[in-house]
């Protein structure tokens, strides 16, 4: 169904944006609500205005801190769908300053969820997660498996029924918003959907060494700049491009009546993985044409040695199965940087 009206706080930042054009593309009203601190911002929004106009596309400056510009701007033109995607975004960062993380994280999201419950109550509303609620698993087995890393009793991936722990402060703040969304569908009735989030990555993605990993690399690479390496590179991480991840918002706002209060994972699952570096290393050199150096700094507290979600129940519930594989998706994020180089 198309027409409606699509409230995006974050819309400016990398999945927004292109959340943002999905809708647009659909024929929905969009509003953005970003308070405009992220590198690459206003040039996603540039890119928005060139491609669809202003007609259908309302952008407000503005941060979900702002407990009351929020309730307003929400009830001023309710919404039928709000995906929230605003917040703090690297564990780094939560542990150089864990209030700012707390009050754009937690009391952010708190104040999405009330903005909803009194404006827009029956609106879908989407939280973009982390994988980082699972904490450190330290504990979980890990086994070499030739150049990477793999799970010893894990097959498919973390499941949503692993248990959570809060580690770092940003999985603090991510994993308050969570349960808060969880149980407002429970107490309130609000259409809530969890959907806790792998490596997301592609088009419009700025990233940086503490966040966007693989966009930080594709970048590097084209740009000739230095990349460092944290461990001995044999890390695993299941990624899942854009457009995946887009299709399975989509899917989820189509169900959301037998979704309301449902977590899920969102990630690429155990086919769409890479290591960080010896396998991930040898794909850009392809790309590039040239090897790509690095240099190799100690382990980082709390890295884990592999974490691939498991999407059965993902899959399963939204009739939804990632299509990109990363060799094609790297590919297409490499083409993207190299024809758009004056962007960083």
């Amino acid at each position: 169904m198309s027409g409606q009206h699509v409230f995006i706080t974050g819309g400016a930042g990398f999945i927004g944006c292109n959340a943002a054009d999905h809708f647009l593309r659909r024929g929905d009203a969009v509003t953005i609500y970003d308070n405009l601190t992220r590198r690459g911002g206003r040039a996603n929004l540039d890119w928005l205005h060139a491609t669809h106009g202003g007609e259908r596309l309302c952008v407000l400056e503005a941060d979900i801190r702002d407990d009351g510009r929020l309730a307003s701007a929400v009830a001023e033109r309710p919404p039928d769908v709000v995906l929230h995607l605003a917040g703090q975004v690297a564990v780094t960062q939560s542990v150089a300053d864990p209030r700012e993380d707390f009050e754009s994280n937690a009391l952010g999201t708190f104040n999405v969820l009330e903005a909803v419950r009194h404006g827009a109550p029956g609106a879908a509303l989407l939280y973009a997660s982390t994988n980082k609620v699972y904490g450190g698993m330290e504990h979980v087995g890990i086994v070499p498996a030739g150049e990477r890393y793999a799970y010893a009793d894990y097959p498919h991936g973390i499941p949503e029924s692993f248990p959570l722990d809060f580690h770092s402060p940003y999985g603090c703040s991510k994993g308050a918003g969570d349960q808060y969304m969880r149980d407002y569908a429970r107490i309130y009735g609000l259409r809530t959907l969890v959907l806790r989030q792998s490596c997301i990555y592609g088009r419009r993605q700025f990233g940086v060494e503490d966040q966007g990993w693989v966009a930080h690399f594709v970048i590097a690479t084209v740009l000739d700049r230095p990349i460092a390496i944290y461990g001995d590179g044999r890390q695993v991480r299941d990624v899942l491009y854009i457009d995946d991840l887009l299709d399975a918002y989509q899917r989820g706002i189509d169900h959301i009546d037998d979704l309301r209060g449902e977590v899920l994972n969102l990630g690429g699952g155990p086919d769409n993985t890479l290591s960080i570096w010896t396998e991930f290393g040898p794909l850009l050199a392809e790309l590039a044409g040239r090897p790509v150096p690095v240099r190799y700094g100690p382990w980082r507290p709390g890295d884990q040695r592999v974490f691939v979600a498991d999407i059965r129940r993902a899959e399963a519930l939204l009739g939804w199965r990632p299509r990109v594989s990363p060799a094609e998706g790297v590919r297409r994020l490499y083409d993207w940087v190299s024809a758009n180089r004056e962007l960083f």
